[in-house]
């Protein structure tokens, strides 16, 4: 497996192209030299079949390595009935559409604390993680399932729960936001020391197999007392984190992630520039 650089969604430039339809996206991102794209369903699970196919067959024509974001809504901290069967069918949804993609990983949420205590929050969510599983190996899906570190100091996301979610099964990956992280601890994940010791803290809970593929968010993001605020470009420097220490602990280390930019706009264009700046250190 090879390390993979590209976007979120379509950027500005995309648009300012002429381009109208995310079918004409992984023709373009091969001319721009990256490799993945990450299909954005964080409002719901609007795609058809039909379109779904036509961009999985662009995609692989093109090379380009396809993972999409299950709805933003999901929140795997509630045991209610009526919550658990919504989640369950907002990840089924994703899988489905994910299938037609032949995108082979979806990207979730795991959501808010709310007024119960942060420990049972957390119980919650292992449950609903082994609950979801259940209902993704019986409906036949194969995708892998990718819970992402959050931004806010309120949800359930840190690199330390979400680690342990994952080692709860192999059919997990851990989808690192390194911003969510930098914002969530109020800058403190942008050395190279820190992000070493979160991909250490990874390998030692996961393993190395699962961790040297692991998926990844990167961009620079605006934070207050409480968290995120923002996603920014770029260009935006004030606020981090910054990409190079990280692509030189990756290089190092001879790992395998897929990154996906986020930046607010400038996504494609962001995301060669941390490809850039990862093959600066294979020198």
């Amino acid at each position: 497996m090879e390390i993979k650089f590209g976007p979120a969604g379509n950027s500005q430039s995309f648009t300012d192209a002429g381009f109208k339809a995310t079918v004409d996206a992984p023709r373009w991102l091969h001319e721009m030299g990256l490799t993945a794209y990450e299909y954005q369903c964080g409002r719901g699970v609007n795609i058809g079949e039909d379109t779904a196919r036509k961009i999985g067959a662009q995609a692989a024509l093109y090379d380009i390595a396809l993972s999409l974001h299950a709805p933003y809504y999901i929140n795997l901290s509630s045991r209610e009935d009526e919550r658990i069967e919504k989640n369950i069918g907002y990840v089924l949804a994703s899988c489905r559409a994910a299938s037609w993609l032949g995108a082979d990983r979806i990207v979730v949420h795991t959501g808010g604390v709310g007024k119960l205590s942060r420990t049972r929050a957390f119980e919650n969510t292992k449950e609903n993680v082994r609950a979801i599983l259940d209902a993704v190996e019986r409906a036949g899906f194969s995708t892998t399932i990718c819970l992402e570190t959050m931004g806010k100091q309120s949800v359930i996301g840190s690199a330390e729960e979400i680690f342990s979610l994952v080692a709860l099964d192999d059919r997990l990956l851990p989808c690192i936001d390194f911003g969510h992280l930098n914002a969530r601890t109020g800058g403190n994940c942008s050395t190279l020391e820190q992000y070493d010791a979160i991909l250490t803290m990874m390998e030692n809970t996961i393993g190395t197999a699962r961790s040297r593929i692991f998926h990844s968010h990167f961009s620079h993001i605006e934070y207050g007392p409480k968290g995120e605020v923002r996603h920014l470009t770029f260009a935006d420097d004030r606020y981090g984190p910054e990409f190079a220490p990280l692509a030189q602990c990756i290089a190092a280390r001879g790992w395998t992630p897929r990154f996906i930019c986020e930046s607010a706009g400038t996504q494609a264009e962001d995301a060669k520039t941390m490809q850039e700046l990862y093959n600066s250190y294979l020198k």
